[in-house]
């Protein structure tokens, strides 16, 4: 009779879903986040076979998007960007309901803590899901991706990245960060006329990260203080620019981060010029 093999002294295999779904924010996840690899799918690319659960019972499909352009948006709880992109989706979607399908794909949590983890299973990330809509508000469609974020992982994982497809189910732009409400409003715009977009691409990325750090503080609050020291670990500089941020809590959210980095900026001036004396 044929045996199973030891597993005695061994590590457990790591299994790309299980390496999806991380416990600690890390430096490799964080370049990771702001690199789309060279065949990661953009313009001109049809969307990656995927049929999704929708929170209110219906089938988010490739093979069956509907009449519409659709807006597919990714994000999580613990995503700061998600955050800040929160108030400008719903936006969105007031202006261009009925012209633009929009749909919201939960994915892994950005940076899971020890209060709000990283769900593990069906049911935990469900559960995340309804949180997300909830907390933001979301009127429109909120699909919840696999456990081992198939979808996701087959768009090159970022935290908050945004598609706009064709009927077809072919990519027509690209957001790196879905809080560059500019790019998506003039794509959009075009889209819902019939037209393609101007730019194939949004090339936004300090402007949106610079918007999602006044959120990083609401963040560390929700899901446990070890968020904060995981992003201290993984990127000082915007663990700096988190604290610095909460000096300016009169402020909105969106403009603490770019407050704290004009901060920063005049300490680092005075300081440099104090040490050229």
């Amino acid at each position: 009779m044929d045996r199973p093999a030891s597993t005695t002294g061994s590590r457990p295999t790591a299994t790309p879903g299980s390496a999806y779904r991380f416990d600690r924010f890390t430096t490799a996840l964080l370049i990771d986040d702001m690199f789309f690899r060279a065949d990661a799918p953009g313009a001109g690319n049809r969307v990656p076979e995927f049929d999704l659960p929708t929170l209110d019972g219906g089938r988010f499909r490739s093979a069956d998007l509907g009449p519409l352009p659709v807006l597919m948006v990714f994000g999580s709880r613990t995503c700061p960007v998600t955050e800040s992109a929160g108030p400008i989706l719903r936006a969105l979607h007031a202006e261009f309901a009925g012209q633009v399908r929009f749909v919201l794909v939960n994915t892994r949590e950005a940076h899971p803590g020890e209060v709000f983890t990283q769900p593990r299973t069906t049911p935990e990330k469900w559960a995340h899901a309804q949180e997300l809509r909830t907390h933001h508000g979301f009127t429109f469609e909120v699909a919840v991706d696999d456990i081992d974020g198939d979808l996701h992982r087959a768009m090159t994982p970022k935290p908050n990245s945004a598609y706009l497809l064709s009927p077809t189910g072919v990519i027509v732009y690209r957001a790196h960060w879905a809080n560059d409400g500019r790019g998506l409003r003039s794509a959009l715009t075009r889209a819902s006329a019939g037209q393609p977009p101007v730019r194939d691409a949004s090339r936004a990325m300090v402007r949106p990260l610079l918007r999602a750090v006044g959120h990083l503080p609401g963040v560390v609050a929700f899901a446990g203080r070890g968020v904060e020291r995981d992003v201290w670990r993984a990127a000082a500089p915007l663990a700096v620019l988190g604290r610095l941020s909460r000096l300016f809590r009169r402020l909105p959210a969106d403009r603490r981060g770019p407050a704290a980095a004009g901060l920063l900026l005049i300490i680092v001036a005075v300081v440099g010029g104090l040490l050229l004396r």
